[in-house]
């Protein structure tokens, strides 16, 4: 059959790739060291399909997952594939330089998001593992879409479970550990010393926030995305005992 190849994962599990290669791509020049997973946030599969075969959309990714568990290639690895846009982590700028690109396809924020298939996140599991084995990725470098553009982005979300990656060791997802009696109730518009130290704290894990005492909307961005990564349940940008510890948590692990 025509553009399909056969990845191997391991000697007796095979995936079936279907070849679509986008336009848009540019020569990779640094070492991979992220893997960014994003969703699609479009109605279908062929939408997506289209826009990166596309050369006007000027976006496209490594490698793309269907709701049934069909892995197309869309930029060869060796290429920059132009999927994280504008974006930061631990000081790094442009993550397309040094990344690995993965789209999973979901609809996205809205009425309609949903959680992604049991056999689309098995063939993440398994396309994981083949990146980690090839590059010597660490699993602290998968990260989400809303990890590095927290003002822009809101993928994979917080219907993408991050944990049952992390039991896999695919993911970083530390233990929840008991709440402390500390009465943390930040939101937008306060102003303290404690603010501070939050945003030192989540600078430290890779988030961008500005040097202020003041809880700003570029903070609550980051707490959103803080938050569908680590506390997928409760997602209002408020720090409250469970956010800052959970914060804690994270930048011991880091």
């Amino acid at each position: 059959m025509k553009h399909i190849t056969l990845l191997k994962i391991k000697k007796k599990n095979l995936m079936v790739v279907k070849e679509k290669l986008s336009p848009n791509y540019s020569k990779r020049k640094k070492k991979i060291k992220y893997i960014i997973l994003h969703y699609t946030g479009m109605e279908n599969i062929n939408d997506t399909i289209n826009l990166f075969l596309d050369q006007k959309s000027k976006v496209s990714c490594h490698w793309l997952i269907s709701k049934k568990g069909v892995l197309y290639k869309i930029v060869d690895e060796k290429n920059v594939a132009w999927h994280a846009g504008i974006s930061y982590w631990k000081g790094q700028r442009n993550l397309n330089e040094n990344s690995i690109g993965i789209e999973l396809e979901n609809i996205g924020h809205g009425k309609n998001y949903t959680n992604f298939s049991k056999v689309q996140i098995i063939i993440l599991e398994k396309l994981l593992k083949e990146i980690f084995e090839r590059y010597k990725i660490r699993k602290r470098n998968v990260l989400a879409h809303s990890d590095i553009a927290p003002n822009r982005k809101m993928d994979p979300g917080e219907l993408f479970d991050w944990s049952s990656l992390a039991k896999k060791k695919l993911a970083f997802f530390p233990k929840v550990s008991k709440v402390n009696g500390n009465n943390f109730l930040f939101q937008i518009g306060q102003k303290n010393k404690e603010i501070y130290k939050i945003k030192k704290l989540l600078n430290k894990i890779g988030y961008y926030c500005s040097n202020t005492q003041t809880y700003d909307l570029k903070l609550k961005l980051v707490i959103e995305a803080f938050q569908r990564r680590f506390i997928p349940e409760k997602v209002n940008g408020i720090i409250d005992n469970k956010v800052y510890n959970r914060i804690i948590e994270v930048f011991k692990n880091t």
